[in-house]
């Protein structure tokens, strides 16, 4: 009977291993879609705008001097909107600063754009770069999927080590709406994504406050 249990444990564990690896590729190609449509939506769009500009401005020079400094503007805007785009595009596939700066810095240079107030409590330490990776993208996706809050949430995220562990704590204040599903259900990327460096990801609630914990072990 044992050991029935244990071949029936662990053909889960390898039905869940597949469908952890089946949705890893699936987001992976949800994410090239996703950044192909920003190239093309936002940066291509740009350029043309600047290409069609560029064109006009030759034709004023020749034709109406007067006017050609009012759309020089133009195009200055223009090529201020297409560096925007590519940052955000560039920001989106993998920030400068978790490479440059580290995860504390990452995640503080993400704050202001979680739309609430979010604060980053932790030290300056540098990790592998997969575990970094790792622990910024939870973070952020954990934050980013506080849509169904009500006005006035606020979170705080920590980071520590503890032993051999790096412990990724994001703390989100704000009642949920009725009609909006358990955060933990979203939260199937980030799940996946620590489980890839042998991490563990759990969720829990109580009155006006949602917490999610991860753990990454730092040692192999």
């Amino acid at each position: 009977m044992e050991e029935t249990r244990s071949l029936d444990e662990l053909s889960r564990e390898l039905d869940e291993l597949r469908a952890s690896r089946a949705r890893v590729v699936m987001t992976a190609d949800a994410d090239r879609r996703g950044i192909e449509r920003g190239l093309h939506d936002g940066v291509q769009q740009d350029l043309v705008a600047l290409a069609v500009n560029l064109q006009l401005a030759r034709e004023l020079a020749d034709s109406d001097p007067a006017a050609l400094k009012a759309h020089l503007e133009e195009i200055a805007q223009d090529v201020r909107d297409a560096l925007e785009s590519a940052r955000a595009l560039a920001h989106d596939v993998y920030p400068s600063l978790l490479v440059d700066r580290g995860l504390v810095e990452a995640l503080r240079g993400a704050a202001p754009r979680v739309g609430f107030p979010t604060r980053v409590e932790a030290a300056g330490e540098r990790y592998p770069p997969e575990i970094e990776a790792a622990a910024y993208f939870c973070c952020v996706e954990a934050l980013d999927a506080v849509g169904w809050a009500t006005p006035g949430v606020q979170a705080t995220v920590g980071i520590r080590q503890e032993d051999s562990t790096l412990v990724f704590d994001v703390v989100i204040d704000g009642v949920p709406r009725r009609d909006e599903p358990d955060l933990g259900a979203t939260l199937t990327t980030a799940n996946d994504r620590l489980g890839a460096v042998g991490g563990r990801l759990s969720v829990s609630s109580e009155e006006g406050r949602t917490r999610v914990v991860g753990t990454i072990p730092l040692e192999s």
